[in-house]
Order: structure tokens, then sequence, then C-alpha cells
């Protein structure tokens, strides 16, 4: 009988085979399209320059039609989420436990409170905006941690709204941005300020946003400013798992509704890994050229899923939003820049 049901094409097995064989080609078109885009982008940003996160996603926004509808659909919120929560856990394998401890207390306490006070300020400053209090804790996670990768990590785990993408977008954008400007103007503020090359390394890797222009503006001085202020940046992204816990507490009751009323998963997968694999590395178990190869993944994950969240956004959402995110993000810049110089003012560091 089943025989003869398969013969006809009318029953549940060729409608399952159906089913197998449909999504895997689903989910690759979008993705290709993807990679493809953080292909091209990459090959513009290392052979002229700029930031290729900031490429990726204006590309993408140029493709916004195929997140419309079609073949491509799947595969891009595939991009957007897994892969997304893939290149964030493989962040874990550029820190290790030795590298905090070895910074002394003065740097460690100038990172917790500048990115416990930033997130504090965003919120603070939002509200005064008249914005929304989910893109003040948002950007001033960002602006507080490591750039574009730490809102892609903290809106994976904030609840879903209409909208939480455009927010994670003008988030992304913003920073960004914002990280180049700094590249070019904190050694400069840095050379004014006659600080010394231990004081300029924690100065610029307690400031700038992203990973990348906080090596380039390090290096700009010197190596030792350059190999500090890296330190210094790379304990900010550590501070990526409390912020991520913080913010999933803090959404607790939103999960727990969208899950019917089940309890939020405390501990998501990639946070995990991301502090297995920074255990793993302390303890040298990673060969310095697994570690390579995979800190270069990650960096091919999060350009892929900016790319995705590039062609999940129009230009014409991102138009409408008015000149209040923008003095938002430039507010907590801002304020973490004259927080840290606090601090070294001071002589606390």
């Amino acid at each position: 009988m089943a025989l003869e049901r398969i013969k006809r094409g009318d029953g549940w097995a060729t409608g399952h085979a159906k089913t197998m064989f449909s999504v895997v080609p689903k989910v690759w078109r979008g993705v290709m399209v993807c990679i493809t885009i953080a292909l091209a982008t990459t090959f513009i940003a290392d052979h002229y320059g700029g930031p290729t996160l900031l490429y990726a996603l204006l590309f993408g926004m140029t493709l916004h039609f195929l997140s419309e509808d079609g073949a491509c659909v799947a595969g891009i919120e595939f991009c957007a989420r897994t892969i997304l929560r893939l290149g964030v856990a493989l962040l874990g394998v550029r820190i290790t436990v030795e590298q905090v401890t070895d910074l002394g207390p003065g740097p460690i306490v100038v990172v917790v409170a500048g990115v416990f006070l930033t997130i504090l300020a965003g919120v603070g400053i939002a509200r005064i905006l008249g914005l929304n209090r989910d893109l003040g804790l948002l950007s001033g996670g960002a602006v507080a941690i490591c750039g574009a990768s730490a809102a892609l990590a903290l809106s994976a785990v904030m609840p879903r709204h209409e909208e939480s993408e455009r927010q994670t977008i003008l988030t992304v954008v913003g920073v960004t941005t914002l990280s180049t400007m700094a590249m070019i103007i904190y050694p400069l503020i840095a050379g004014v300020l006659q600080l010394s090359d231990s004081q300029a390394g924690i100065f610029l890797g307690a400031t700038i946003h992203d990973v990348a222009q906080v090596v380039g503006a390090g290096y700009m001085i010197s190596e030792e400013t350059g190999d500090i202020s890296t330190f210094v940046k790379l304990l900010r992204v550590a501070m990526l798992v409390p912020a991520v816990l913080c913010f999933i507490w803090l959404f607790r009751h939103a999960h727990e509704t969208k899950n019917s009323g089940r309890k939020a998963q405390m501990l998501p997968s990639f946070l995990v890994a991301f502090v297995v694999l920074v255990i793993i590395n302390s303890l040298g178990l990673i060969p310095v050229v697994v570690a390579d190869s995979m800190t270069d993944l990650s960096r091919w994950c999060l350009v892929t899923a900016i790319a995705a969240l590039g062609v999940k956004t129009s230009f014409h959402k991102l138009a409408v939003v008015g000149w209040k995110p923008v003095i938002l993000m430039a507010s907590e810049t801002l304020f973490l820049l004259l927080l840290v110089l606090g601090f070294i003012g001071f002589g606390l560091v």
C-alpha cells in the first residue's frame, strides 16, 4: 500500500522527501548571496581601505528586494541569526584569562566602569531624546563593548519586534562610522594631551568601538601602545559575556511571554561556546594556527551576517529615523571618551 502511494507521488513519503530536498537549496541560495557580498566587500576593504562591515551593510541594502519574497529569504534569515551567533561564539579564541589579569586592576576598573556607565548613559540619553529604551541599551552596549560585534550579539538576545532589526542596523552603521572617525581623531587627542605610550594604549583600547580600528590607531603611535590598546580592547570584548547575561535577565519577561509562559533560556548556546573557547584558549590547548583560522572564520561569519542584515533593511526605512539616533550614539561616544580621560587624568590607570 505504501509502495503504491510512493509510486503515485501523493503519499507521505514523497511529500516528506520533497520537503527535505527543498529546504536546503532555499537556505543555501540566500547564504551564497550573503557570502558573495562578504567576499566582494572584503576585497574592496583590503585593497582600497575602509570598514568591511560598513561596506557589507551598504552592499546588502542595495539587494533589499531579495528579502521581500523569493528563494533567498530563508538563507538570508539563516545568516542573520545562526551564522551571526556562530561568529560571536568564535570571538572567544581571541581572549585568555591571562591577558585580562596581566593588565592589572586599573584598566579592569576602567573597562568595567566604562561598560556599565555607558550603557546606563545610553538609556538615559535615549529617554531624554524620546527614543525607545531598547535602542539606548543596544547602542550603549555597542559603544561600550566592541562596536558592531556587540550590537549583533546583544540584539540576538533582545526580544524581536517590528523596530528591532532597524535599530540593529542603525547601531551598526552608527558605531562603525564613529569608530572609523575615532581611529583618526583619538591618536591626535593622545598627542595633544601628551599621554605616555601606556596611557595612550589604555585610552585607545577603552574608547574606540571596533577591534580593527583600535589596532590601527594603537600602532599609529607605537608598538607598545598598539599592544596595550589591543589587550584593553580584548578585555572589553570579554565584557560581552556579563553584558549578554544581563540583557537576558532584563528581557526575561518578554521572552517568557513570547514562549507562552515558559522560562527563558538563561544561557544561549553561542554564549556558552564563547566562554568555553575563552577557557580552552586560556589553557593553551588551541594551537596558534587553529586560533588564527577560527578568528578568520569569526570575521567572515560576522561580515556575512551583516550582509544579511543589510539585505533585510531598506534605505527608505533608515531615511525616516531622523537625527535623534545619531545624537544618541555620538553622545554615548563622547561620554565614554570623557569618562576614560577622567580616569587617566586622576591617575587611576
